[in-house]
This record gives C-alpha cells, sequence and structure tokens, in this order.
C-alpha cells in the first residue's frame, strides 16, 4: 500500500531535502551496494492469487488455467479480465542512449530499466518486465519488440538513441494496438510544458507571444518543442541550438526532425545571440553553457528551464543572482520546480491501462499536460508540505510544479488522461463513474483505502460539531480545515482568536466558516461559571467545590468537554498536547463511562492487504485484571460492529489454553470464561498466542474445541498495555504494508477522541471521521429512547 511507501520514502525523502542547496553525493560504493545488497536488483514478482493447497495450484495451472485460456481464444479481450495485461507495462530498450552514459549496451542498461520498472509500481500501481533488446537496427528491434507485444497492456520504450528513436517509436504506434511511449521524449516535453504554461502565467506573459531558445536537438528537446507548440507557442517565436550552433535555414547538415525547426533568421549564431532578449530558454544539452552574462539579456521575468542533469546548464544560485526575477526549473530535488518525469509516465500509463487504450495520441498527452499544470494552482496537500520542510507552499514563482510525492497525481493526470482516451476514440473500456474511479485510484496505492473512504462520506452524510481542544497546533489547525473543506464536520477550534488567526495566515489557511471560542476571554466568563455550576452539581458528593469547577474551565480539555456534555458540541478531539493520564482523568470527571461498563478503553484499526484488524486495550488500561478485561473485550466486540463488522475476538497471552498458569495468563483464561457465560454465542475464545490468532489452520489444527474454530480473528484483545501498544507501533515503525488508525475511545458516555502525540494531519482527520460517526450514533440512540419514553 501506498502510505507505508510513503511514510518509508518521505522521511527518506526529508533528510536527502535538510539542506536544499546542498546536493546528495552518491558515491560508487553506496550505489553498487545498494543493487546488491539482498536480493540484487530493485524489483519482482509476486503472485496475487492464493497457492497454499493443491486445490489453489489446480487453479493456477493445470488443469484450471485451460478455462482462461479457452476463453481469450474466443475473445482476445479476455486477457484483460483473466490476466495481468491490463496492469503490465514492458520497459524495453536496446542501451544506446542510457542516461548520460551513452551507448553502453542493452545488457549494461539493466539497472536503469529497473529503476523504471521501481518507479511504475510505487507511484502508478503498474507492474513492469523489463526488456533489453541487443539489437541497434531499427527494423530488427521493432519486429522483436512487435512479437512480444501481446503479452503487455503498454510499452515504455527507454534510452534509445536519435534518430533511430523516432522511427522507432513512429512505426510500433502504427503497427501495435496497445500504448506505446519514449518516455525520454514526451515524459520531458509534457512535464516541461506544463511548467511553462504556469510559469508564464506567473511572470504574466502570453505563450504566442514570448520568444523562446531551446538549446539541444535531440528526442527530448524535439519533442518538448513539439509539444510547446501544441499548448500556443508560435514556430516563428523559436530558435533552437544544437552544439554547432543555432539551426537555420542555410544549415545543409539537417536530419529532418531539425529541419522542421530551422530558423530564417541570419542574425544569430550562438547561444549568446540567441537568448538576447529571449523570453524562455529551455536547455537539454549540457552543463554550464549558459552564463550569467546571457541570462542578464534576457526579456524581463525570464523564463529558464535547466534540465542537464546533474549538472544544469546554468546552476540556480548562478540564475538567481544574475536575474532575481527568473523564474527557474531544474530536473533537481534540491531546488524548486523540479522538471521530473516521474510526475507524469506513471500516471500517463495508468490513465491509458485503465480504458484499454489502443494509443497514446496528442489528445492524452495534452490533457496530462492540463492536469499537471492545473494540479499546481491547487492547495497542497499537508503530505507534501511535511516532506519538503515548509508550511505553505503555493502556486508561485518557487511552486509552479506539482512535486513528484504529491499524492494527488495519480488520480488528477490518471483520469484526464482516460478521460481524453475515451473522447478521442482510443479506449476500449468505457468509465461511467469517474469520482469512484479517482476514490479507487486512491485505494490502489493506499491513500485512502476503501474503509477511509466509507468513514469519510459516512461522517460527510452526518456532519456534526466538532471541538478541536488544540487549536494553535498546526496539525489540529490543518485537520480542522481539512475536515471542513471535505464536508466531515463543522469544526469549532479552541483557543486564541488572534493567535489562530496569525496562525492560519501562516500557514494559508481559510478559517471562513470555522467557529474559534476564546475560552479564557472574559466575553466567555457566563459560559465557564455555567460549565463549573453544571460539573460541581455532578460531581458534588465526589469533593468538588464551584470554585474548583470554575478554575478548570479555563483548561481547554475541561471546558470542550462540557461543550459537548452540554449538548454545545456533538464531538470532542485532543491529545496532541496533552499528556494521555491527564486526558483520562477529566473525561472521566466531566463525561463518565458508560453505565453498562466499570471501564473504558481504547482500540487501534490495523488495516493491511490481509484485511482490518482491531486491537484493545491500546491506551487506557495500564495492567487490566480479570473484571477489566471482560469489559475491553465486551467494548471491542460492540466498537467492532459499530464498523459493521462481526467481532471474532482472540484473548492474547503468551499462554495457549492452559498451557500456563501464571497469573498473567489465569486472568485471561478467567476473562474469556466469564465473557463465554455471558455471550455463548459470540466468538471469542483464548488465552492464545498471537500466532494461533491469526493462524486460522494452525489454530484449528490443534485446539479444535475452540469457539474460533473455522474463523478468521479479526480482533485482538491484549493482557496489557505494554503488548498492545507494543504491537501496533512496532508496525508503524518497521514501515509494515499497513495502515494503523486510532486511538478510538471505546465506552464513553459521548463521542470524546483522543489522537496519539505527534498525530499527522491524516491521522487526526481519521479520528475526526469516527468521531463524528460516533456522535451521530449517540444521537439517534438518544432519539431512539426519547421515543421509547
Amino acid at each position: 500500500m501506498f502510505r507505508s511507501f510513503f511514510s518509508t520514502f518521505a522521511a527518506k525523502f526529508r533528510k536527502d531535502t535538510d539542506t536544499r542547496k546542498k546536493m546528495v553525493k552518491i558515491t560508487k560504493e553506496a550505489a553498487l551496494a545498494y543493487h546488491e545488497s539482498g536480493r540484487p536488483g530493485k524489483i519482482e514478482v509476486k503472485p496475487t492469487k492464493a497457492y497454499r493447497t493443491q486445490t489453489d495450484l489446480s487453479l493456477a495451472y493445470s488443469p484450471g488455467v485451460a478455462y482462461p485460456c479457452l476463453e481469450i481464444q474466443q475473445n482476445p479481450d479476455d486477457a484483460y479480465r483473466y490476466t495481468d495485461k491490463g496492469n503490465l507495462v514492458a520497459v524495453i530498450s536496446n542501451g544506446t542512449a542510457v542516461l548520460g552514459l551513452g551507448d553502453i549496451g542493452a545488457m549494461s542498461g539493466k539497472p536503469v530499466m529497473e529503476g523504471k520498472g521501481l518507479l511504475f509500481k510505487i507511484y502508478g500501481g503498474i507492474d513492469v518486465f523489463d526488456i533489453e533488446v541487443a539489437e541497434k537496427d531499427p527494423e530488427k528491434f521493432c519486429e522483436a519488440v512487435e512479437r512480444i507485444a501481446p503479452t503487455f497492456g503498454g510499452i515504455n520504450l527507454e534510452d534509445i538513441k536519435a534518430p533511430e528513436c523516432f522511427y522507432i517509436e513512429d512505426r510500433l504506434k502504427r503497427t501495435l494496438d496497445i500504448p506505446v511511449m519514449h518516455d525520454d521524449q514526451h515524459g520531458t516535453a509534457i512535464i516541461s510544458a506544463a511548467g511553462l504554461k504556469n510559469a508564464l502565467e506567473v511572470a504574466g506573459k502570453d505563450i504566442a507571444k514570448v520568444k523562446i531558445v531551446v538549446n539541444g536537438a535531440g528526442a527530448a528537446a524535439i519533442s518538448c518543442t513539439k509539444l510547446y507548440m501544441a499548448i500556443g507557442a508560435q514556430k516563428e517565436n523559436i530558435v533552437m541550438l544544437d552544439s554547432k550552433g543555432v539551426i537555420c535555414e542555410s544549415r545543409t547538415d539537417l536530419n529532418e526532425q531539425k529541419r522542421f525547426f530551422a530558423t530564417s533568421r541570419n542574425d544569430i549564431h550562438t547561444l549568446a545571440e540567441a537568448v538576447n532578449g529571449a523570453d524562455v530558454f529551455v536547455g537539454l544539452s549540457k552543463g554550464n553553457v549558459l552564463t550569467k552574462e546571457m541570462v542578464k539579456t534576457m526579456a524581463k521575468d525570464p523564463v529558464i528551464f535547466a534540465l542537464a542533469n546533474p549538472v544544469p546548464e546554468i546552476s540556480y544560485e548562478d540564475a538567481m543572482e544574475a536575474r532575481p526575477d527568473v523564474l527557474m526549473s531544474t530536473g533537481r530535488t534540491d531546488y524548486p520546480n523540479q522538471i521530473n518525469n516521474v510526475i507524469g509516465f506513471p500516471y500517463i500509463f495508468r490513465g491509458a491501462l485503465d480504458v484499454h487504450a489502443t494509443a497514446i495520441n496528442e489528445e492524452m498527452k495534452l490533457a496530462a499536460v492540463h492536469a499537471i499544470a492545473d494540479l499546481a494552482k491547487q492547495p497542497v496537500p499537508d503530505v507534501v508540505n511535511d516532506v519538503y520542510k515548509v508550511n505553505n507552499l503555493h502556486f508561485g514563482r518557487d511552486y509552479f510544479i506539482p512535486k513528484p510525492v504529491d499524492p494527488r497525481l495519480i488520480s488528477e493526470v490518471s483520469a484526464a488522461v482516460a478521460k481524453a482516451a475515451i473522447d478521442s476514440g482510443v479506449a476500449r473500456k468505457k468509465i461511467e463513474n469517474w469520482e469512484q474511479y479517482k476514490d479507487s485510484l486512491s485505494v490502489l496505492l493506499g491513500q485512502e483505502t476503501k474503509l477511509t473512504q466509507k468513514l469519510y462520506a459516512t461522517a460527510s452524510a452526518h456532519p456534526q460539531r466538532v471541538v478541536f481542544a488544540e487549536g494553535i497546533h498546526p496539525t489540529m489547525l490543518k485537520a480542522a480545515v481539512q475536515a471542513k473543506a471535505k464536508g466531515i464536520c463543522q469544526p469549532i477550534l479552541l483557543g486564541n482568536d488572534e493567535v489562530i488567526a496569525k496562525l492560519a495566515k501562516s500557514l494559508d489557511l481559510s478559517l471562513e466558516g470555522i467557529e474559534i471560542v476564546n475560552l479564557r476571554h472574559p466575553s466567555e466568563q457566563e459560559r465557564r461559571e455555567r460549565y463549573a455550576r453544571i460539573l460541581t452539581e455532578k460531581r458534588q458528593r465526589e469533593g468538588y467545590t464551584f470554585q474548583e469547577a470554575n478554575d478548570k474551565m479555563f483548561e481547554r480539555n475541561y471546558f470542550g468537554m462540557m461543550m459537548v456534555e452540554t449538548g454545545e458540541a456533538d464531538a470532542f478531539i485532543t491529545g496532541l498536547y496533552t499528556k494521555y493520564s491527564n486526558t483520562v482523568k477529566v473525561v472521566k470527571e466531566v463525561i463518565g463511562i458508560r453505565p453498562e461498563y466499570k471501564h473504558f478503553g481504547a482500540m487501534h484499526i490495523i488495516n493491511s492487504p490481509k484485511g482490518t484488524l482491531y486491537i484493545a486495550d491500546t491506551l487506557v488500561n495500564e495492567n487490566p485484571d480479570t473484571d477489566t478485561l471482560v469489559d475491553i473485550g465486551k467494548l471491542a466486540a460492540t466498537a467492532v460492529r459499530f464498523f459493521n463488522e462481526k467481532p471474532v475476538i482472540g484473548m492474547i497471552s503468551h499462554s495457549n489454553f492452559g498451557s500456563s498458569q501464571s497469573d498473567g495468563a489465569l486472568k485471561v483464561k478467567h476473562a474469556v470464561e466469564q465473557l463465554h457465560a455471558l455471550y455463548p454465542d459470540l466468538p471469542i475464545d483464548g488465552e492464545m498466542q498471537i500466532g494461533f490468532a491469526l493462524d486460522r489452520e494452525q489454530r484449528d489444527e490443534q485446539y479444535p474445541f475452540s469457539r474460533l474454530y473455522g474463523k478468521d480473528v479479526n480482533t485482538l484483545v491484549f493482557p496489557n498495555l505494554t503488548s498492545a501498544r507494543s504491537s501496533y507501533k512496532m508496525l508503524q515503525m518497521l514501515g509494515a504494508d499497513a495502515e494503523i488508525i486510532g486511538p478510538i475511545q471505546i465506552g464513553l458516555n459521548k463521542a470524546i477522541h483522543f489522537v496519539d502525540f505527534g498525530a499527522s494531519v491524516r491521522d487526526v482527520m481519521n479520528i475526526v471521521a469516527i468521531a463524528t460517526i460516533d456522535a451521530y450514533v449517540f444521537k439517534v440512540k438518544e432519539r431512539i429512547n426519547r421515543n421509547k419514553g
């Protein structure tokens, strides 16, 4: 899932970008060790179907495999139904133009092709076979590709030198009925065209009028310039240069591709002459060819794309020193506005594959350009700001191209490409519900799971008034604004209104429609005193005095929970600043535990590809006794039903069904006995080790008497807080392929929820959605009870 990948990648990326102007130094030793260590290479094939039993293997291969073969024989398009064709791309190269290394041969380029496969998978969820063809003859190369093409849903041509690459791509596009794209040409073209479109918008210039200089005349430069023309650049305003200087009509050494861009101007021959007065410089050549003196001669607000890598045509520092008004892009991660092909190719192929496209045409490329350009103008997700250690990336000089780690790229770009394929008539498959399709893309890479989507949708259907205790915390503030925007809740922020407004401004957040309550302000004195009287009346037999209660109303947790207790709000979120022990004390005093229980607890959800697992108690009861474990088991069962699942509960211990007589094992055993007596139909059993709880086959074989026989456990109740918290924290820290949601409070009289210290905006959003649903359910139950009364 993408979330686990992204959290790991983001942490690594964050370290690599701590100093923006410091380029990460990669040594030969480190690179070789990376590729060699563990399993050599960077990609592998994994089965997607069950394979443990004889039946599984008979379905996977002989004799069961014959049936899909026959179906495909009758209808070749059924290959998309029964095989991986619809999610499989070939990355094919002959190694004649590998990165900056040149013609190093097919096999030598394999690490690059594997790397491309890795990027396809982690960003687009696309499977890849890298294929290195030892053939330089374009005709024979094409014949080889044409013969293996039926295996794939698309072909990504890579690192093939010009001009052969033009012929190869053109022929394969004509002879094959699947998408073919030479990414070295079109990937750079699409991303840079989106960047150019936005940079000119920032500069206030019309693309039809700007003068463009393109330094370089290889495959990427030719493709880029043609795409610039497709979005409005005029051919007569373009000057292209190769290693011999300006490409002009008087030259006799030009191939067909260069000749197309030959200028009729006879007054310019060198790069210095070409950039004089130019609005745009696009470099696809070699490092350090554009000088500060040249940049100084360019027009006002010049746009410079220095894309040679790793050394650009001019450094960011030199360009900024020469012209502080420059709008600059490079191919490097350590400067603003990186033009990186990974912003495009995974999503272009994703959209093409999802409609079973027969080609990637100009309409699809243009759709990608506009989708990428438009995305840069939208509010930037918090996760992107976190990676780059900024608070408020926003459209402008330093941000006119989306960052490669932007999780919205897959849904926005892929959908735009898929729609263009359908509209232009190259799609075999239609998409009827575009929002559903975008949601499926988010689920594909785990940005959102089906569970979180369901939570957000349910909460949005019944938005409630949610109090955010720490309104002056950036994470809480961002979560509140995002929750309001998604319609999940009606946020109420606690805190100093001036401080919150200042923070919101620094984070570029709008507080429109969000209520702020400055609980310490004199204007809230009447409400503080009213809350104090109510709390005193509720707890007067426990030593409470009005003065003590009134003093406590200056504390955000007391005040906020009283808002919920009195019905002036529906739910309450806290935890980023507060110790759990303090919050537990407050919630017991103000809200109280539901009358059918003596204890309350907390649950975390582990949402993994193998299914959803609920674990308790993860927050409240440090070393529960038997009675407490009974309550936790009952609460866990109720909570799982809240999420519309049937609880199947394993009571965890170091012991299996009496194998140990230690106090720790016996308390779990006795809790199970009580729960069996109370709920004879509830699938709950133990005490058992976690391995037996999660391995149905092993458990059924060893302990066939268990009430869980034949059932997969979806809920674990741990014997103490240490084991429960350690279990989910270990998964979190190991970057396990799972999303963890929680803590979710269970057993309280109202919708009061705590978040983990250090929770992300997404973590808070998940709890807000749960709190909203929780509050709505409380209201429904209260209404039912009133009607009964």
